[in-house]
């Protein structure tokens, strides 16, 4: 009965200790959302340059000391406002896409990054702004295996394109895949810069560039004989019947 009862109250217990670290997550999630909400919103009301941390803890209703265990600037609240998302749009754009030609398996992809950006411009150039030389704030680990997530499901793309014999097979695929998303990085922050970029516009800019790009590694066909000026063409075979002989 004694040993019974030791059970139950250590099941008793630790059942409370799963309850309370249940709640500080929920808490701490919360806290986080508030925060994340707060940010996006004072940047879009105020501008980036005139919303200060102190405003964004006051409309999260959290003390700047809380805030601060979120993020250490407002460019950690940045990529606070994106990390999610950026995680979303990765799974997303790599999702069932078809087999078949990767120039427009890449745009399908790459796609999504355009639609999400084009939705909140000022926001999107915010992050694209700070992302090239974000390694040292409290999320750029999780922005650097966004990154290479992306670069690897590129890899895989090009990989399959090599066994269909769409590009050589002597390729690296990993330097190839890298070439492919350094292509997009730029060109969707030429597009970004536009007063109103429109997702189209964008696309058509990234499938020239890709086009461009993928014709430079595409397996070689042999070209046809074009014949020179004055060239005389060569004679088809004779045929030689054998002549009938009378009786």
């Amino acid at each position: 009965m004694v040993k019974t009862r030791a059970s139950a109250n250590t099941l008793v217990a630790v059942t409370s200790s799963h309850a309370k670290a249940g709640r500080r997550e929920r808490n701490r999630q919360d806290k986080r959302e508030r925060i994340r909400d707060a940010a996006e919103d004072l940047f879009n009301e105020c501008g980036y340059d005139a919303a200060t941390t102190r405003d964004i803890a006051r409309r999260a209703s959290v003390s700047l000391g809380t805030l601060f265990n979120y993020a250490d600037d407002k460019r950690d609240l940045i990529f606070l406002i994106w990390v999610d998302r950026l995680d979303r749009i990765t799974a997303e754009a790599f999702a069932g896409l078809s087999e078949g030609d990767l120039l427009q398996q890449l745009l399908s992809a790459f796609g999504c990054w355009y639609q999400a950006f084009a939705r909140q411009p000022a926001l999107a150039r915010l992050l694209l702004k700070e992302l090239t030389f974000y390694s040292s704030g409290r999320l750029a680990a999780d922005f650097q295996d966004s990154r290479r997530r992306t670069i690897d499901q590129v890899r895989m793309l090009v990989i399959r394109a090599q066994a269909r014999g769409e590009l050589r097979a002597e390729l690296d695929p990993g330097m190839v895949s890298r070439a492919i998303f350094f292509t997009h990085a730029g060109a969707v922050r030429w597009w970004i810069a536009a007063a109103k970029p429109a997702r189209s516009k964008g696309l058509a800019q990234l499938r020239a560039l890709l086009t461009l790009q993928l014709d430079g590694m595409r397996v070689p066909t042999a070209p046809a004989r074009v014949r020179r000026s004055g060239e005389k063409s060569s004679p088809s075979p004779r045929r030689y019947s054998r002549a009938r002989t009378t009786p």
